[in-house]
C-alpha cells in the first residue's frame, strides 16, 4: 500500500510527553458535560468510545510509553458500558505482542467478532506482525490500534524519539488488509469505523491504525461517540458468473465440491449442504475448511488432502467446484493435484482466483455465492455414485493408514477425541499431533482452528487464551514442547483472568515435524533436538495444575482436566510419526 504524502510538522507545540507522574493530567480527568467550560476528554477516549459503540468486549495488548493515552482512557470507559450492550471492555493483558496478536485471532476465530488489540509503538509494534500474519493468511478479523510517535517526529527520525521507526506503517502493510496513520482527533471515529468495516468485509482480516502520541493526550471539544456503525460490505457474485457456474454444475456427471476457510468464515455452511446435496457432489475440506462440511454425512470425503485417494478424487472431477481456497500446496498435496476437468473457483480474495489453476474465477463473498448457486440448481436424484466414490476413498485411506504401523498415533488422536464433547473448540499448533488432526479429526458440532496459513509456531497456546476469554468456557490447545516454549509465558496470563484452557504439551524432545522432514530428505536431522523444562513444574510454578500422562491414561486425564476449574496443563511425553507421504506418483 502506498504511504499518504507526508505532512508538514508544524513547529509548535512540542511534542506532549506521557504523564511523568502518578497524578493524572488536566486531559484525564474525569469527561465534563458537553457543554460545559472545560471538557476534559482526549483522544484516547474517542478510541475507546468508538470501540465500545462497535461492540467491543474484550480488548487484548500491552501498554507502552507512547501508548499509555489509550489504556488510561480504557480505565475510565471499561465499566460504564450498558449490560444490554455487552458488558464492560474486558482487558487481557499478553506477556508479549506476538501472543497478544494470536489472542485477537483465536478471541475472532472462535466468536466471528473482530479482535481488537492494543501495542505501542517500535518493538510492540513490529512483535505483533507474526501474529498478523497468520490472521491475513487465514483471513482472520483483527483490528490493531497502535500509538505513534508525536507529529512533529515524523517523517524519518529527525528528532529521535524512542521506540521510532522511518515508516512504521510500511512495517506492518505486508501483513494487513488496509492501514493509516492518524494525526488529529477528528480523524479517530472515522479511521475505527473504516477499521472495523474493512476487518469485516470479505475476504476479512486484519487492520492496523496508529494514532500519534499527542493526538492521544490532546484534549478534544467532539462529543462522547454514539453513532457510529461498522456493518460490513456485501461482496456478492456477478450473475452471469452464477449462470454459467450453475449450468456446468448441472450437466456435470462426477462433480466434487472442495471447501477452503472461506466457507468458515463467511458462515456459509448451510448453503454449502444445498448445493452438494443438489448436485450429488463429494465434499473435501481443506485444513482450514474442516467443519465446514458434517463429517460423518454420506457426501463428506472427510480432510485426507495429503492422501493420494482425495488428489485422485479432486483430479478426475469433471466439474470441481472450489470455495474459499487458493488451492495452494497442502490441498493440492504438494502441487501434484493435476485436474483434468473445468474448475469453478469462488473467491473474497481475488488475486488467488486462477493463481494455480485456470477456472471459471468468481470473485464473491462463499455465503453469498452458494446461495446464488443453490437457488439456480434443480436438486438431482442420487443414483449413488457419488456416495460410492466416497466410501470407495474413505476405504483406501483407511486401508494404507493399516499398512503402517501406526497404532500408537491413531490411538493418541482417538484418547483426544473422545475425551472432549461433541461442542469443543480446539486449537491445535505446527506440531506433527496438528499435521494428524488437519487430517483425522472430526470436529462434530464443535469448531477446528490450526495454524496452517502462515504456518507459524507457538500459535495454539494464545489463540485457545483468546478464545476462552470470548466464549467465557473452555477450550483445547494442543502443543508441541517446541511451540510450548514460544507461549510459556502466557501461563502468567492464563492464571491472572483464571481463563478455562487445557494446554496439551505433546513433549517429543525437539521440533518433531522438522526432524521428520530432515530425516526423510537428507538421513539424519540438524538443530532439532531440544532442551527444555519439566513442564508440570513449570506450571504449577505459575499456580497452574498439571499432571504428566501416558497415551494408556490421555483420555482420563483430559475429561478430568476439561472439568476442573480455570487453567490446567497436561503433559503427555511421547514421539509420533507421521503417516507416510502419498503424493501422486510416489
Amino acid at each position: 500500500m502506498t504511504p499518504p504524502e507526508p505532512i508538514a510538522a508544524p513547529a509548535s507545540p512540542e511534542p506532549v510527553a506521557p504523564p511523568a507522574s502518578p497524578e493524572p493530567p488536566a486531559a484525564s480527568a474525569s469527561p465534563e458535560p458537553v457543554d460545559g467550560p472545560a471538557l476534559a476528554r482526549n483522544g484516547g477516549d474517542l478510541v475507546v468510545e468508538t470501540l465500545t459503540a462497535l461492540g467491543t468486549d474484550v480488548l487484548f495488548g500491552i501498554p507502552g510509553q507512547h501508548a499509555l493515552g489509550l489504556f488510561d482512557a480504557l480505565s475510565r470507559h471499561a465499566g460504564d458500558v450498558p449490560p444490554d450492550r455487552g458488558g464492560s471492555i474486558r482487558l487481557v493483558a499478553s506477556r508479549t505482542e506476538n501472543n497478544a496478536a494470536f489472542a485477537a485471532d483465536g478471541y475472532a476465530r472462535a466468536t466471528g467478532r473482530p479482535g481488537v488489540m492494543f501495542v505501542s509503538t517500535g518493538p510492540g509494534a513490529l512483535t505483533a506482525l507474526a501474529g498478523l500474519q497468520e490472521a491475513y493468511a487465514t483471513s482472520v478479523p483483527i483490528v490493531l490500534i497502535s500509538s505513534q510517535i508525536p507529529r512533529a517526529g515524523l517523517g524519518g527520525r529527525r528528532k529521535g524519539f524512542l521506540h521510532q521507526l522511518d515508516d512504521q506503517r510500511r512495517s506492518a502493510e505486508n501483513v494487513v488488509k488496509h492501514s493509516e496513520l492518524v494525526e488529529h482527533a477528528a480523524g479517530i471515529v472515522p479511521a475505527l469505523q473504516r477499521a472495523w468495516r474493512t476487518a469485516l468485509t470479505a475476504p476479512q482480516g486484519p487492520v492496523w491504525v496508529e494514532i500519534t502520541q499527542d493526538t492521544l493526550l490532546e484534549p478534544t471539544v467532539l462529543p462522547p461517540v454514539a453513532d457510529v456503525s461498522g456493518a460490513p460490505e456485501p461482496l456478492p457474485a456477478r450473475a452471469e458468473l452464477l449462470d454459467l457456474a450453475a449450468q456446468w454444475l448441472a450437466g456435470a456427471e462426477r462433480p466434487v465440491i472442495l471447501a477452503g476457510g472461506g466457507v468458515r468464515r463467511g458462515r456459509a455452511e448451510a448453503e454449502l449442504l444445498a448445493v452438494a446435496e443438489a448436485v450429488r457432489a463429494p465434499v473435501v475440506c481443506t485444513p482450514g475448511g474442516k467443519g465446514a462440511f458434517d463429517w460423518q454425512h454420506p457426501l463428506s470425503a472427510q480432510s485426507w488432502v495429503e492422501d493420494v485417494a482425495t488428489t485422485e478424487l479432486l483430479a478426475d472431477a469433471d466439474v470441481l467446484l472450489v470455495i474459499g481456497t487458493s488451492l495452494g500446496e497442502v490441498t493440492s498435496n504438494y502441487f501434484t493435484l493435476r485436474p483434468r476437468g473445468r474448475i469453478v473457483q469462488i473467491d473474497a480474495t481475488a488475486r488467488v482466483l486462477e493463481s494455480n489453476f485456470p477456472a471459471l474465477g468468481i470473485h464473491a463473498d462463499a455465503k453469498l455465492a452458494l446461495a446464488g448457486l443453490a437457488e439456480r440448481l434443480q436438486p438431482r436424484a442420487s443414483d449413488g455414485r457419488a456416495e460410492d466414490a466416497v466410501e470407495t476413498l474413505l476405504e483406501i485411506v483407511e486401508g494404507r493408514l493399516d499398512g503402517q504401523d501406526l497404532a500408537h498415533e491413531r490411538g493418541v488422536l482417538g484418547a483426544i477425541r473422545a475425551a472432549l464433547p461433541d461442542d469443543a473448540q480446539t486449537f491445535w499448533d505446527m506440531t506433527i499431533a496438528g499435521y494428524w488432526a488437519w487430517s483425522c479429526w472430526d470436529p462434530r458440532s464443535g469448531e477446528f482452528h490450526s495454524a496452517q496459513g502462515a504456518g507459524g509456531i507457538g500459535w495454539a497456546y494464545g489463540a485457545a487464551l483468546g478464545a476462552a476469554v470470548g466464549l467465557g468456557r473452555r477450550v483445547l490447545a494442543v502443543n508441541g514442547d517446541g511451540g510450548a516454549m514460544y507461549g510459556i509465558g502466557e501461563l502468567a496470563v492464563a492464571r491472572q483472568h483464571n481463563l478455562p484452557v487445557t494446554w496439551l504439551i505433546v513433549d517429543d524432545g525437539g521440533y518433531g515435524i522438522l526432524r521428520e522432514y530432515m530425516t526423510d530428505a537428507f538421513g539424519a536431522p540438524t538443530a532439532t533436538e531440544l532442551v527444555r523444562p519439566d513442564f508440570a513444574a513449570l506450571a504449577e510454578a505459575f499456580g497452574v495444575p498439571a499432571t504428566v500422562t501416558t497415551p494408556e491414561t490421555l483420555r482420563e486425564d483430559l475429561v478430568d482436566a476439561w472439568l476442573a476449574e480455570g487453567p490446567n496443563v497436561v503433559v503427555l511425553p511421547t514421539r509420533l510419526a507421521m503417516f507416510a507421504a502419498t503424493h501422486l506418483g510416489t
